[in-house]
C-alpha cells in the first residue's frame, strides 16, 4: 500500500520541492484533480443518478477529498497535511460557514406572510427590493428572506424556474456588489484594506446597469411566460394583507452586519498560532458573535412563523458539506494560480498582463469571473487582488480600474453555474424542495450563458475598453 501512495505521489508532483505554504511553482495540475472530482460529481450525478446523489453527496465529497489528502500527507507528511487542513478550515471554510449559518437561521425566521400573486410585475419587484437588500444584508441573507415568498407567489405557474435563475443571478450575485456586506470577496477585499466607501463608489454604476438590465429581461420573459399560460397562470385563492412576522430578527440581522463591521474595523493586534495558522482575535469575536445571534433567533422565535417558511436544515447542510470538501481540495489550484508566471498556469496568468507589465482590464475581468464561477469567487477575489498589486492603497490610487475589473469578475459571473456563489446552492436547494424543476448544472450554464455572457460583454465595452 506505502508503494502505491508513494507512485502516486511521484506521479503529482513535477519534481520540485514543496513548501509547506504551498509553493504553487512546484505543483503539478494533476493535484487539482480531486477538486475537479467534486465539481464534476455536482455537475454528473445530478442528472445522471440524482437518486443517488441525494443520499449520499456527503460521502462522495469525503471521498474525492480523502484522494487528494492521502497521497498529500504520503509525500509531505502529517504535519503539512494537518497544518493546510487547518488553514483552510479556520481562515476560509469556519468564518464562511458561520456566517452563512447565521443568515440561513436568522433570515429562515422572518416570515413574510399573506398570499401573493406572482405575477410579471410582482416578481420584478420583489426581484428588484432583493438586489438592494443584498448590498444590505448580504446576499444569503436577501436570498432566503425572499426565496420562500416568492415561491409560494409562483407556486400555481406552469413555468417558474426562469423566476428562480434571475432571482439567483439578481438577488444572490449582483445585488450583493454595492458594499463590502454584500458578497464575500467584496469583504476580503474590506479585511485586506479596500476602503468601504471605494466599494460603493466605483461598484455603484457597474451594479445599476447590470440591475437594471436583469430586472427589464426578466419582466420581459415573465410577461411572456405569463400571458402563455393564460387563466392557468391566475391565482384563484384570495387575497390576504402581507405582514412580516418574527421581526424580532431583523434586528438581529442588524447585528449580524455589526459582527461583520467590526471584525473589520477593530484591529487589536491579538492573534493565536494554530498549527502555523494565524487566528485573529478580532475573527474570534465575530463568529462567536454570529453563533450567538443564530442560536438567539432559535430560541426566540415562535416555531409556527418556521413552520411557516417550511424552514429545515436540508440546504445548509447540502452546502456545508459540500463546501468543506472545496474548500480542502482547492488549495493546490489557488496555490498554482498565486505562483503566477512561475506555475503551470502561467499561460493564464500572462493573459491579464501586457507586453509593458500593465495589467489589461478587460482581462482580469474575464478571467477572475471565469474562474470564480468555477473555484469559488471569494478566494478567486485574492488570487487576482495579490497577482495586480497585493496593496489596497495601490489598487485603490494607481490600479483603480483593475480593481473594480476584479471586483466586478468576482461577483457578477459568480452567478454562471451553482457553485460560483454559495447563495446559489441554497436558492436551488429550497426551491426543488418546494417541487421546482431546477435545471441540471449544465442546464444552469445554459440560462447564463444566453443572459449573462451578452451582458458581460457589454460590461467589457463599457467599463474596460481595450
Amino acid at each position: 500500500m506505502k508503494s502505491i501512495l508513494s507512485f502516486l505521489a511521484a506521479a503529482l508532483m513535477p519534481g520540485a520541492a514543496f513548501a509547506a505554504d504551498l509553493d504553487g511553482a512546484t505543483l503539478s495540475l494533476a493535484w487539482a484533480i480531486p477538486f475537479a472530482g467534486i465539481l464534476l460529481s455536482i455537475a454528473l450525478f445530478p442528472i445522471f443518478a440524482p437518486a443517488f446523489w441525494h443520499h449520499h453527496f456527503g460521502k462522495i465529497t469525503a471521498v474525492w477529498t480523502a484522494l487528494f489528502l492521502v497521497p498529500f500527507t504520503a509525500t509531505f507528511g502529517g504535519h503539512t497535511t494537518l497544518a493546510l487542513v487547518v488553514h483552510a478550515l479556520l481562515t476560509e471554510y469556519i468564518p464562511f460557514i458561520v456566517l452563512l449559518f447565521s443568515l440561513y437561521t436568522i433570515s429562515g425566521g422572518i416570515l413574510v406572510a399573506g398570499n401573493l400573486h406572482g405575477s410579471a410585475r410582482l416578481n420584478t419587484g420583489i426581484l428588484a427590493i432583493g438586489t438592494v437588500l443584498a448590498s444590505l444584508m448580504g446576499t444569503t441573507g436577501a436570498a432566503m428572506l425572499l426565496i420562500r415568498p416568492l415561491l409560494r407567489a409562483n407556486d400555481n405557474r406552469k413555468h417558474n424556474v426562469h423566476v428562480v435563475v434571475f432571482f439567483i443571478f439578481l438577488v444572490a450575485n449582483v445585488g450583493g456588489g454595492l458594499t463590502p456586506l454584500g458578497d464575500p470577496p467584496l469583504f476580503l477585499g474590506f479585511l485586506k484594506g479596500v476602503d468601504f466607501f471605494w466599494t460603493v463608489k466605483f461598484m455603484a454604476l457597474p451594479v445599476l446597469v447590470t440591475s437594471l438590465a436583469l430586472l427589464a429581461i426578466f419582466y420581459a420573459v415573465d410577461s411572456y411566460y405569463f400571458q402563455k399560460e393564460g387563466a392557468e397562470a391566475r391565482d384563484a385563492t384570495p387575497d390576504s394583507p402581507i405582514r412580516i412576522v418574527g421581526g424580532f430578527n431583523l434586528l438581529l440581522l442588524v447585528g449580524v452586519i455589526g459582527a461583520v463591521l467590526l471584525s473589520g474595523f477593530w484591529k487589536p493586534g491579538v492573534h493565536f498560532d494554530v498549527v502555523g495558522t494565524p487566528v485573529e482575535l478580532q475573527n474570534l469575536v465575530r463568529d462567536a458573535l454570529l453563533i450567538a445571534l443564530a442560536f438567539a433567533s432559535l430560541k426566540f422565535t415562535p416555531a409556527p412563523v418556521r413552520a411557516g417558511n417550511e424552514f429545515n436544515w436540508d440546504p445548509i447542510l447540502e452546502v456545508g458539506k459540500l463546501f468543506a470538501g472545496i474548500f480542502v481540495t482547492i488549495a493546490p489550484a489557488i496555490a498554482i494560480l498565486r505562483a503566477g508566471g512561475d506555475g503551470q498556469l502561467a499561460g493564464l496568468v500572462g493573459m491579464v498582463s501586457g507586453e509593458d507589465g500593465m495589467p489589461i482590464d478587460a482581462m482580469y475581468f474575464w478571467m477572475t469571473g471565469t474562474l470564480s464561477a468555477f473555484l469559488d469567487n471569494a478566494p478567486t477575489y485574492l488570487v487576482f487582488f495579490n497577482l495586480a498589486a497585493g496593496d489596497a492603497t495601490v489598487m485603490m490610487t494607481q490600479l483603480p480600474q483593475t480593481l473594480l475589473a476584479i471586483s466586478m469578475g468576482a461577483v457578477f459571473m459568480g452567478a454562471m453555474t451553482y457553485i460560483g456563489n454559495a447563495p446559489n446552492f441554497m436558492v436551488k436547494a429550497i426551491a426543488e424542495q418546494r417541487g421546482v424543476a431546477m435545471p441540471s448544472f449544465f442546464g444552469y450554464m445554459l440560462w447564463s450563458g444566453v443572459f449573462l455572457l451578452p451582458l458581460f460583454a457589454l460590461l467589457t465595452w463599457l467599463f474596460f475598453p481595450v
